[in-house]
């Protein structure tokens, strides 16, 4: 795991399984200070990035996240590891 801070953000790199990917993302929703997710394959290309607005409650960034996340299911299918970029507000 990498982590940087760059102007009030800390960025992280993690690798996870596809298969694991989807829950991992909602587990990130649902911490609720995450501001932006890169998935990547292995190599580094950038498969999604996907801004999230700060302040939405979780059960609304759930549903405004579904297609997303069924995307991200579409994807775990055919990736066996993904590297996630999180990029969270830094709160002290």
């Amino acid at each position: 795991m990498n982590d940087e801070q760059k102007g009030g953000n800390i960025s992280e790199r993690l690798t996870v399984a596809g298969t694991e990917l989807v829950n991992y993302v909602k587990g990130l929703i649902a911490q609720g200070n995450i501001r932006r997710l890169i998935i990547r394959k292995p190599d580094g290309d950038v498969l999604l990035k996907v801004p999230l607005a700060a302040g939405i409650a979780v059960s609304g960034a759930l549903t405004l996240m579904a297609p997303v996340l069924a995307a991200l299911g579409a994807m775990a299918a055919l990736v066996a590891k993904v590297e996630v970029d999180i990029v969270r507000r830094d709160e002290g």
